[in-house]
């Protein structure tokens, strides 16, 4: 018997498709075996692909599949005549048209219709795939960013992806027991599971003490004392809440919330009927980001396209990996925002700690006391430092001066001892 959870896919294709297509639950099912995430861009695409079908032949995608192998239509024809549809008909950027074409293509060898790569490559034409350099944002751009934010649970999820270069979506499946904030001889990180990681593996990344203080913000006032107010009709219904539109609130009594260590930390319903998934929290607060940015004036563009923005939250995965990679850790880089690296490389869990500390003043924007004292350190460190090469540089003139003297001796003896032997050959002439 299915779960609720084996059964979203076919939930949602019936949600957005009136004509329901076995053949594109069983494959969409099939894909969310690995990998949901994955199993609901397919569905989404298939769906223009059903629609573009039933446009075209006036017939469903099962009727397609029937068709085709019994090669009452060509399967590259079709691809084709989609290329032409979306073309036509949408205004999308080479990577996204070339990806529905490509997920198409596959559902139809999933259903065994058999293409060949090179005959697909030759009668299947699509436009060439456009890469544009992505929008680098720096350390200014951050600050204005979190400065900016108004929404202290943006606030909160802004941060700690700029410290951390964690996923969004892995950001938005943290619980609060994948936290470990008070830890007095390690430091503080937090746990990111398998399910929800890119790589299907279980990993940690560390805190900044900056951050880690940005959460316990943010916790303490989600789980705030707040006041619950009761909606009466009258005096004689007291106590029993009625729907209506004569409605009389009172108020009767403060109530703190339970903390439930299942729960995301970026949720806010406290209804166990009603628990949002990352995914559905992602556009939440994807949305509020966009918004922000709008308002601060940083919410320009990308160059053909007047949806997508040129800063996302994916930039602040970016900026991580270019600053720790910039201090001449590229390795410890690959290893901190969650890719595979290097087979090689392998450090000790204290041994990453101790490199994140030395990486963490870098990663820190907003703790102005924390990043002085930091300064006035390194300024001390470099004049020591000064120091040092002074007392070197006044070592290594005095060295000079006392080989030079050497050398003026040398040449002395040099000439005394040509001038002797020059009197006595004299002599023995």
């Amino acid at each position: 018997m299915l779960t609720n959870t084996q059964k979203q896919p076919q939930q949602i294709i019936e949600t957005h498709n009136n004509t329901t297509s076995s053949l594109m639950i069983k494959f969409v099912e099939s894909v969310s075996i690995r990998n949901k995430n994955t199993a609901r861009q397919y569905h989404l695409r298939l769906i223009l692909f059903a629609k573009f079908v039933e446009e075209k032949y006036q017939i469903t995608m099962d009727n397609l599949i029937k068709q085709l192998k019994n090669r009452e239509y060509d399967p590259y024809v079709v691809l084709n005549d989609y290329c032409i549809f979306i073309q036509k008909n949408y205004n999308l950027s080479s990577v996204t048209f070339r990806d529905k074409i490509i997920t198409a293509k596959t559902f139809l060898e999933y259903n065994d219709i058999e293409l060949s790569p090179k005959k697909f490559k030759l009668k299947v034409r699509f436009p060439k795939t456009v890469f544009r350099p992505k929008e680098a944002i720096d350390k200014d751009d951050i600050i204005k960013i979190l400065n900016g934010c108004s929404n202290l649970r943006l606030k909160t999820y802004v941060m700690l992806l700029a410290s951390t270069g964690l996923r969004a979506t892995e950001a938005l499946s943290i619980r609060l027991k994948d936290l470990d904030l008070e830890s007095f001889t390690q430091q503080a990180k937090v746990t990111i599971r398998g399910e929800f990681t890119k790589t299907k593996v279980n990993r940690y990344v560390f805190l900044t003490k900056e951050v880690v203080e940005q959460i316990k913000i943010w916790i303490d006032y989600k789980y705030r004392k707040r006041r619950i107010c009761y909606y009466y009709k009258d005096n004689n219904n007291k106590g029993t809440a009625i729907e209506g539109t004569e409605k009389k609130k009172s108020v009767t009594e403060y109530r703190t919330p339970e903390k439930d260590q299942n729960e995301f930390i970026f949720s806010l319903s406290q209804s166990d009927n009603n628990k949002p998934t990352p995914e559905i929290l992602y556009g939440n607060l994807a949305s509020l980001f966009a918004k922000t940015l709008d308002r601060i004036g940083m919410g320009s563009r990308e160059d053909g396209n007047e949806i997508r923005r040129k800063i996302t939250l994916h930039s602040f995965r970016r900026f991580v990996k270019t600053t720790i990679s910039d201090l001449g850790y590229a390795d410890y880089s690959e290893w901190y925002i969650g890719h595979a690296g290097s087979t090689y490389w392998r450090k000790k869990d204290n041994e990453k700690a101790e490199i994140f500390k030395k990486i963490e003043p870098y990663l820190t924007f907003l703790n102005v006391p924390q990043l002085e004292r930091q300064g006035a350190d390194l300024q001390t460190k470099i004049e020591e430092l000064q120091d040092v090469n002074q007392v070197l540089r006044e070592k290594d003139k005095m060295k000079e001066d006392v080989i030079s003297n050497l050398s003026d001796k040398l040449m002395m003896l040099s000439e005394r001892l040509d001038a002797i032997e020059q009197s006595n050959n004299n002599r023995n002439y």
